[in-house]
């Protein structure tokens, strides 16, 4: 199955996370399956010292997955391997209606830039990065070549996002 998918970016502090959230609950709320790939560009853990599962991982495994009757989530190590390409992630997961991708700016896949006042980089990324569809700000955006939605109106952007990826 190919996974639609549509990005969320910009610079830090820009309402990405907050945004691609929003989206997620209003999304869901319409009746479609929604899965978010979430980008870092830092080391993170997300298992902790002295559990089960972080010794295991410690021990040399390359995934790990823990299980449970609420949720269960697969960890893979690298071991040195490259940071795996969007494709590769996409590829392991289930199948659903869209797939919310925030962060992986240089991906071809359609994207929503966020823009608030309050980050400090003010560069703007349409026409520097591929593939910006529509902008969503907390500010008036002059002489867009593409929709511009406000930030807070997650619904109006949910149907962009719902007509973009033919989801309708």
């Amino acid at each position: 199955m190919t996974q639609r998918l549509f990005g969320i970016t910009g610079w830090k502090n820009s309402g990405k996370t907050t945004l691609t959230e929003r989206l997620v609950t209003e999304l869901t709320q319409r009746g479609y399956r929604v899965s978010t790939v979430k980008h870092a560009h830092h080391a993170f853990e997300i298992d902790t010292p002295r559990t089960d599962s972080f010794r295991h991982r410690a021990a040399g495994a390359s995934e790990v997955a823990i299980v449970s009757s609420t949720r269960w989530a697969l960890m893979h190590e690298l071991r040195g391997e490259g940071e795996p390409t969007l494709d590769a992630i996409i590829a392991r997961l289930e199948p659903c209606d869209l797939v919310l991708v925030e962060g992986f700016k240089a991906a071809p896949h359609p994207k929503i830039e966020c823009r608030r006042t309050a980050s400090k980089e003010r560069t703007p990324m349409l026409g520097t990065i591929p593939a910006i569809a529509a902008i969503a700000a907390d500010h008036a955006v002059e002489e867009a070549a593409v929709s511009v939605y406000d930030i807070d109106d997650v619904a109006a952007i949910a149907a962009f996002i719902v007509s973009q990826t033919g989801l309708a």
